[in-house]
């Protein structure tokens, strides 16, 4: 476990990351993988379908994520005071909410999944391939939330390392299941749900069950594990704004996703292939903001502020160098890139370009999760729900506005995208500045100094 209290912010921040980020990669590999061997073995239009699936999807995960995550922040808040007892009832009293509410929560989406494909307006010819899929992925959502819960539990402890492992191994037998059932028994997209699906479950388990048998503050005595009100609503107050946030932009997505399905398969296959890309290039401010909220957690609950702010400064350094690292790839590789997911010619034209656009807006992409893992790290529940109704609006309407300008057309469609990023880039930092004055900081340059040569624990 890593205590990020004591230390070089850099060095800590980087340390937590890197294992993190890997494991994200890997997570993100579940539906690369259903993406590249469909849409290779199948072929465009199934493609397509998965890609008519994602946003509806993410909002039903979200909002079981949102809970996860916020019992992670009051967890390494508590972590960081040094209160042992205080983290165990954190960890078990998440547990009990995320016992409940994902299974609430996936019998509700597959439910409503066909109400919700055709709002969208799913193609016909793919409607019956998009809702085999969605259903499929709505029982996985316990096993997701399950995984998610055990791994934001030991990130908060400092341990970014074991989650890792076992989403390595559970991402190798997705690869290996949609193999056989996509290629091998020619399932088709609902033989990539399964194999999805089953390597969750395996992931969710086997990491819950050895954080039980390891970690000593999931070791708990039968007095330990009872309901605390207290803490629970510590959990559920930043855990709904989170859930409502990552469903708002879940819902936006939905409102892109419907223009994108007005333009044809073409561009409903470019959208899916640039999208699982940007899944991608998501990972690493992901994971920066994960570890900037943890690191924020554990020096806010030990009353330090300044390294707080310290820790801000330095993730939007490792920002911006990855930005510009990243910014060539996309501008010169962009069709080698599409030709990972799909070979049909249109479509890597048309996904080259998308990538081209998007690929400008990459800082005002990372500015947004630096400023939200600093923000959720303090408990800023408002502004979970500020960013979240940002994109609302700007992917309602800068989509429709743009592709409906002569001469832009389609490409409004990603255009929009950097757009929506740059909005709700500018209003973080709009939140981080005005919260900043909060923590009481006056000479942050000097706090910078005493820490350079400080070793990192």
């Amino acid at each position: 476990m890593l205590n990020m209290t004591e230390g070089n912010p850099t060095s800590l921040i980087i340390r937590f990351s890197i294992p993190m980020l890997i494991g994200n990669i890997f997570q993100q590999l579940y539906n690369l993988v259903d993406s590249v061997i469909v849409g290779q073995f199948v072929g465009p239009n199934a493609l397509a379908a998965i890609g008519a699936t994602t946003s509806v999807t993410f909002l039903f995960i979200a909002l079981c994520n949102g809970i996860g995550s916020g019992g992670g922040i009051i967890t390494s808040q508590s972590f960081g005071k040094g209160d042992r007892q205080e983290v165990k009832a954190c960890i078990i009293n998440t547990a009990f909410i995320m016992m409940i509410f994902p299974m609430v929560i996936g019998v509700i989406a597959f439910l409503l999944s066909s109400p919700l494909l055709t709002l969208l307006g799913t193609p016909e010819g793919i409607m019956e391939d998009s809702l085999g899929y969605m259903r499929t992925m709505c029982v996985g959502i316990v096993f997701v939330s399950l995984y998610n819960f055990a791994s934001s539990m030991l990130r908060a402890l400092g341990d970014s390392k074991t989650p890792l492992y076992f989403l390595i191994f559970s991402c190798l037998l997705n690869t290996g299941l949609d193999i056989l059932f996509v290629y091998g028994l020619e399932m088709s997209v609902m033989g990539a749900g399964i194999a999805t699906v089953i390597a969750q479950l395996v992931s969710g388990v086997s990491c819950l069950l050895y954080a039980i048998k390891k970690n000593e503050y999931f070791k708990m005595e039968k007095s330990e594990i009872r309901f605390n009100k207290s803490i629970s609503l510590r959990i559920v107050k930043l855990g709904v704004p989170l859930s409502l946030q990552f469903s708002l932009i879940s819902i936006s997505c939905m409102a892109l996703q419907r223009v994108v399905n007005s333009f044809g398969a073409t561009a409903m296959a470019a959208f899916t292939a640039t999208s699982r890309m940007e899944q991608l290039i998501h990972q690493p401010y992901q994971t920066l903001g994960t570890a900037l909220s943890t690191f924020t957690g554990q020096n806010y609950g030990a009353g330090k502020n300044d390294r707080v702010v310290m820790g801000y400064r330095k993730g939007t350094f490792i920002m911006v160098v990855f930005s510009l690292i990243m910014l060539p790839i996309m501008q010169f590789f962009g069709d080698n890139i599409i030709r990972i997911f799909v070979s049909d010619a249109p479509v890597v034209e048309m996904g080259a370009k998308a990538l081209r656009i998007t690929s400008l807006f990459y800082v005002c992409l990372g500015t947004i999760y630096v400023v939200r893992g600093v923000l959720n790290g303090l408990g800023d529940a408002f502004f979970a729900l500020l960013n979240g109704i940002v994109e609302v609006i700007g992917r309602f309407t800068v989509p429709i506005i743009l592709t409906g300008i002569a001469g832009i057309g389609v490409w409004g469609i990603w255009w929009s995208v950097g757009i929506v990023w740059t909005l709700a880039g500018g209003s973080a930092l709009f939140r981080y500045i005005s919260y900043k004055k909060k923590l009481g900081i006056r000479n942050e340059h000097a706090s910078e100094r005493k820490f350079i040569t400080a070793k990192p624990c």
